[in-house]
C-alpha cells in the first residue's frame, strides 16, 4: 500500500481590473470633485466595513478639507457567498450622532443596493443634512433596488471582485489592486 500523495494546493490566477496605480489617480480626481462639492459644509465620511476600508481612507486624504471627520459602521448581507443574501444586517453602528451633518458613505462597491438603501434610510432617520454615495466600482448590471451613486471610481458587471478591500471569504482584502479570481 503506497503512502497518499500530498496535495498542493495553487493559488488561484487572478486578472487585475484596476491595477493600484489607476486605483490612486482615480481617487484622487474623486477627492479634489469632494473637496469642491463640500467646502465649508464639515463633512462626514461614514465608511461601510470591512469591504470600504483601504478606499475610505484613500479618498479622505485625497479629500484636502481640514474639517473632515470619518467614522464607520459594519453591515452584512452576504454571509459567506459570491452574491448577496437579500437580507441586510447591521453589524457595527456609527459611534457619533449625524443630526444635521453632510455624509458621504463610503462603500467599496455598489451591487444589488439592498444594503446601500438600508444605510441610506438609517442614515436619513438619524437627521443628517445631506447624504451621497461614493463608490470606487458601480455594478449598475446587478441593481435590484435603484441607489443613488454621486461619485464612482467605475462601473463595472457582475464580476465578483477582490482586492482593495474586497474579499473572498476574508482573502485577497489587502490586494492594491481590483481583480477576478479565474476559474482552473
Amino acid at each position: 500500500m503506497s503512502e497518499p500523495r500530498p496535495t498542493v494546493q495553487t493559488e488561484p490566477k487572478i486578472r487585475v481590473l484596476f491595477s493600484a496605480e489607476q486605483i490612486q489617480a482615480r481617487v484622487r480626481e474623486m477627492g479634489l470633485q469632494l473637496a469642491k462639492d463640500l467646502a465649508g459644509k464639515a463633512p462626514l465620511y461614514v465608511g461601510v466595513l470591512k469591504g470600504a476600508c483601504m478606499f475610505q481612507m484613500d479618498i479622505a486624504r485625497a479629500t484636502p478639507l481640514d474639517d473632515l471627520e470619518m467614522d464607520f459602521l459594519a453591515v452584512a448581507s452576504y454571509h459567506g457567498g459570491t452574491s448577496s443574501s437579500g437580507t441586510v444586517q447591521l453589524i457595527m453602528d456609527l459611534r457619533g450622532d449625524i443630526k444635521g451633518r453632510h455624509v458621504v458613505l463610503c462603500e467599496g462597491v455598489v451591487d444589488s443596493g439592498r444594503s446601500v438603501q438600508f444605510i441610506l434610510d438609517l442614515l436619513a432617520s438619524r437627521g443628517a443634512a445631506s447624504i451621497q454615495v461614493a463608490t470606487l466600482l458601480d455594478k449598475a448590471p446587478c441593481r435590484k433596488i435603484d441607489v443613488p451613486v454621486h461619485y464612482k471610481g467605475w462601473t463595472i458587471g457582475d464580476e465578483f471582485v477582490i482586492g482593495y478591500g474586497m474579499d473572498a471569504d476574508e482573502r485577497y482584502r489587502n490586494l492594491p489592486y481590483v481583480g477576478v479570481i479565474e476559474e482552473a
